[in-house]
């Protein structure tokens, strides 16, 4: 590697540092250093070093923030996340993975992974904030969910590993694919959860203001109550005196909450998932289109709707990624794919390659890295015996299951919907957690599916 090359990565390591220690935008520091670099080292003009801009997720982000901001200040979020809990009788713990299943089964059907975790993530993450749910961990099961399917016989990401293997000579079986990759995001949801029970933060206690009277479990009866058959509860120790409180007064049920808005809300949902998942019309502009009818029946605070955009969220992505877009012009990842090319051992070359697609595809499109990086295991197949589904399948996996990471899609449209207290530390919660996924994620993928020669 160049010196430029390694500068150029050292910079990113201490925004890293800079962003965690300081109440900084990274998004911010990441354009003022991709201006740094393209401007007086390679020359570049304002339109090339935004050549790269990422339109297309600015505009899911955007167009989602906007509809969904005003689902949830006209209450519809809250009353879908409450008859989630009241599907389950109260069973908090059942109702991300059912999140887990409906977003595996939105992508395993054809939906393009960025717009089933749009459609899951708010109503998800309204579900944190109501029941103090760790949000770390709902993000792992909307997207790991959107990835454990995303790579069906009928999906885009499924059918871009097996064109590029037929490309070159090698056959994909589409249904080990599949499997392998619901198998492996199915196993590290269950390690994340575990891992976060283990360490006590499963869920904690929302804040109040997280609670909007009448809605919610605690309004609803979802969770368990121990009240008099009187009218009055009785607290105590067992002994002394008994002390009656006054019942509080009955909460507004589900039906009397449903409202013109509501009904509106829920329909133009329904247009949406519809429009995304059965015609793949963009989830942004869909959005966006439904948003407008919201807003057209609020008028009355029309100066708020804007405001529920997560314009921060904007700035963070697209500032990463236009600076990771000049380390791909810098040539740092050739430069490290080559380098472990170079290596010669089979196994140990699948693993380096793993982790080079992996930390890649945390700061850019997994689809774009996909048909990027994925070739590079050409050169190792035609000089190994190694199982090309296997290796194919480890490289997609990897490729995919760091979409957790707050620059990714994925995870952008997790912290710009994330409410209540864990929104002012979501974006450092899934920088950690993003960073667990890819010490632990890419080396299970790899020995699970490579050295075994399960495929």
């Amino acid at each position: 590697m160049t010196m430029i090359q390694i500068l150029m990565l050292v910079v990113l390591v201490v925004m890293f540092i800079a962003a965690t220690k300081w109440p900084i935008n990274i998004g911010v520091m990441g354009l003022v250093a991709a201006f740094a670099f393209g401007a007086f080292v390679f020359g570049m003009d304002d339109k090339e070093i935004l050549e790269e801009f990422p339109a297309s997720i600015v505009l899911t982000i955007v167009g989602v923030t906007f509809f969904f901001s005003i689902a949830q200040k006209n209450g519809t979020i809250r009353i879908l996340v409450d008859l989630a809990i009241r599907a389950v009788h109260g069973r908090i713990n059942v109702v991300p993975w059912i999140f887990f299943v409906i977003s595996s089964l939105l992508t395993a059907l054809g939906t393009f992974s960025p717009a089933a975790v749009a459609l899951l993530a708010p109503a998800a993450m309204g579900f944190c904030a109501t029941t103090g749910y760790s949000g770390v961990v709902m993000a792992a099961m909307v997207i790991n969910g959107a990835h454990a399917g995303g790579f069906s016989p009928i999906s885009v990401s499924g059918n871009i590993v097996r064109d590029i293997a037929e490309s070159n000579g090698f056959h994909i079986d589409g249904g080990a694919l599949f499997v392998a990759a619901y198998v492996v995001n199915l196993i590290v949801t269950i390690l994340t959860v575990v891992v976060m029970k283990a360490l006590n933060r499963l869920r904690t206690t929302p804040e109040p203001e997280d609670f909007i009277a009448g809605s919610g479990p605690l309004a609803s009866g979802s969770m368990p109550r121990d009240t008099g058959s009187t009218g009055t509860s009785v607290s105590g120790s067992g002994q002394g005196t008994a002390v009656a409180v006054a019942a509080p007064a009955p909460a507004p049920t589900v039906r009397s909450q449903m409202t013109g808005h509501v009904w509106l809300t829920i329909s133009l949902i329904c247009v949406m998932v519809i429009g995304a998942v059965g015609f793949e019309l963009p989830i942004g502009f869909l959005a966006l289109a439904c948003g407008l009818v919201l807003a057209f029946t609020s008028l009355k605070n029309s100066e708020s709707l804007v405001s529920g955009i997560s314009w921060s969220t904007v700035l963070l992505v697209t500032g990463m990624i236009i600076y990771v877009s000049l380390l791909t012009h810098a040539g740092v990842i050739d430069s490290l794919s080559t380098m472990a090319v170079a290596m010669g051992a089979p196994l140990l070359v699948a693993v380096v390659l793993c982790y080079v697609i992996g930390i890649s595809s945390a700061f850019a499109s997994s689809t774009a890295l996909l048909t990027a990086l994925i070739p590079l295991s050409i050169p190792l197949l035609e000089q190994s015996d190694l199982s090309a589904t296997a290796v194919m399948a480890a490289l997609a996996v990897s490729a995919t299951i760091v979409d957790v990471s707050p620059f990714s899609t994925d995870g952008a449209l997790i912290i710009a919907n994330t409410q209540g207290k864990e929104a002012k530390t979501i974006w450092r919660d899934l920088m950690i957690y993003a960073g667990f996924v890819v010490l632990s994620a890419l080396l299970l993928s790899w020995a699970l599916l490579v050295p075994t020669g399960i495929m």
